[in-house]
């Protein structure tokens, strides 16, 4: 794994040293160098990318210049913000083909908005304006050039990551910025890493094996808790969606064996990765992946490419697949959750973050039967993880199974001495809370951590597949996509539902929706493309389906269609 410092040879003694004053600060910037080396990661011509949610994607062919500007720019943020940085090479569900690159922040967050588009800027800038803008950046950022810089780097099994993050280590070394490289990693676990690194080892100890022992120790107490059922030895089944999941769970197995075995479907081994396999595949085509035989009622889940979404599905005895995603496990976590809180005597205040996307009958269910309240954000993990931060304990998943929890430190703080002080039963909830604060992965969304908190609920509350999935009935939803000239036209209030404009969308949707009982509707622009998204929802599969054909119709005629009007029948 090479040391715990990097550093690589880049640093030509000939390069003329640059000083520039700015304010009261000397910046230094070996541009000689830079320059050099940026000859080396050329980029290519006319080609424009956009650091989105998910940082930057496209054909792994086109991302070279990309990953070493990326090195850069993990630098100048690292000496910014003082702390260690980290780059993520991976495309997550992606196809094969792909790849991506995104940085982490401090505390194991995704990217600071100002400087996601700092990295637009760079990622787009030609050969000759590289200087410019890598000055433009620490101007504004107020950039201290002679801070230390350290940036952790970890990458997915794509065939073409290995020689991308080598890019990314050109890039930090040309700066002067030390580095340690992870290797294969999920993505969860390098935030992991970059929130321990940076709270001096409190979060946890920044090694893989550290990540290991932290989660499997948390799952082994709890697991110990659970009273002994008929299924005493629990099995589950893991689609890996052929990809770094497969390697990392493999390693980590036998860490916590004596609570849970698991059997790895789709490991790698042979097939491509996420190709008709992995939590993406599974959740948009509502069946079970190639490559896993499935018998009734077994308990089954789906990583995608990165680890870092997990959805759950079996088949019933008349063999109907049953998908549980997101929604019902952020509903089975924060019951658990608010029970336990109960128990302890704490009156702490919970809140579960969903989006537009999330089922109304899960909304539902957590605000009438649970009494937990529900807020809704902009789709983007960003927008959920900073809603979640606001309370004492907050829990957020996407429908498409990212997610986790968060938890303050004050209520981390009172759960330790609850653990030490209550008596008996109070006791015993203070500790199992104690261990499913460790066992969750508070820097992002993690299968591995999030199948595992699962796992341990349903063994502590003696529950089955098929009684979790119980816990409510989904209204039957549908979503279409709608080809528009422009997708900006399109914009929308009320964490995305409501359309404020093109003017009478709005009041057009309003009058469809009143047609069908328990329906709701909305639409929202691509953050990737020009279609429009519509999502529906109704008592009926029937009427769910007709409420989004007619909603695409408002669509297309408003909003500037162009192709082929939407037809009726899926």
């Amino acid at each position: 794994m090479g040391g715990e410092w990097g550093q690589s040879d880049i640093c030509p003694e000939s390069a003329q040293e640059w000083t520039i004053q700015v304010g009261q600060d000397h910046l230094d910037m070996d541009l000689g160098a830079i320059t050099k080396y940026s000859a080396l990661h050329a980029k290519p011509n006319g080609l424009i990318l956009q650091y989105g949610t998910a940082g930057f994607r496209t054909k792994a062919e086109h991302l070279d210049h990309v990953m070493f500007r990326m090195g850069l720019l993990a630098v100048l943020r690292s000496k910014q913000t003082k702390s260690t940085i980290g780059v993520m090479v991976t495309a997550s569900h992606n196809p094969e083909e792909d790849n991506g690159v995104k940085l982490v922040d401090p505390l194991g967050e995704m990217l600071a908005p100002s400087w996601e588009e700092h990295a637009t800027c760079l990622a787009n800038a030609e050969e000759q304006d590289m200087q410019r803008v890598l000055i433009d950046i620490s101007e504004k950022e107020a950039v201290n050039l002679q801070q230390d810089a350290f940036v952790v780097i970890g990458r997915d099994t794509r065939p073409s990551s290995e020689k991308l993050s080598q890019s990314v280590i050109d890039g930090v070394t040309v700066l002067g910025g030390q580095f340690h490289d992870y290797g294969l990693l999920t993505t969860p676990q390098l935030h992991y890493m970059v929130y321990c690194r940076n709270t001096g080892g409190r979060y946890g100890k920044a090694t893989v094996e550290g990540y290991y022992q932290k989660l499997s120790k948390a799952f082994v107490e709890l697991t110990k808790q659970a009273s002994c059922s008929g299924d005493e030895y629990r099995s589950l089944k893991v689609d890996c969606a052929n990809g770094i999941g497969a390697l990392k769970l493999r390693e980590m197995e036998h860490y916590f064996s004596q609570g849970l075995s698991v059997q790895l479907f789709n490991d790698g081994s042979k097939g491509k990765l996420n190709h008709l396999c992995g939590a993406d595949f599974v959740k948009s085509h509502q069946k079970p992946p190639q490559g896993m035989e499935i018998k009734s009622n077994e308990r089954c889940c789906s990583f995608d490419g990165d680890a870092d979404r997990i959805v759950y599905y079996y088949h019933d005895a008349d063999g109907h697949f049953h998908l549980i995603d997101g929604d019902k496990i952020a509903t089975l976590i924060s019951s658990f959750l608010k029970e336990l809180l109960v128990e302890i005597g704490e009156s702490l205040n919970i809140g579960v973050v969903q989006t537009a996307y999330a089922n109304g009958s899960s909304t539902r269910y957590l605000e009438e039967v649970m009494k937990v309240p529900v807020y809704c954000t902009k789709t983007g993990v960003k927008h959920l993880h900073h809603k979640a931060q606001e309370f004492d304990i907050g829990v957020y998943f996407e429908a498409n199974g990212h997610g986790t929890a968060l938890f303050s430190t004050a209520v981390e703080m009172k759960i330790k001495q609850s653990a030490e002080q209550l008596e008996d039963k109070k006791r015993k909830a203070a500790k199992m809370l104690e261990n499913i604060i460790d066992l969750f992965n508070q820097a992002a969304g993690d299968a591995i951590s999030d199948m595992l908190v699962i796992e341990a609920i349903l063994a502590l509350k003696g529950l089955t597949v098929q009684q979790w999935d119980a816990l409510y009935t989904d209204l039957p939803n549908r979503q279409l996509k709608v080809q528009v000239a422009d997708r900006r036209v399109i914009s929308t209030t009320n964490a995305e539902r409501q359309a404020v404009t093109p003017p009478g969308l709005q009041e057009a949707i309003n009058d469809l929706v009143k047609k069908y009982k328990l329906s709701r509707a909305f639409v929202r622009p691509s953050g990737t493309e020009d279609v429009v998204r519509v999502y529906a929802e109704a008592d009926s599969q029937e009427s769910a389906d007709h409420l989004a054909h007619e909603v695409s119709l408002a669509v297309f005629q408003l909003a500037g269609g162009i192709g082929e009007r939407p037809q009726p029948g899926f």
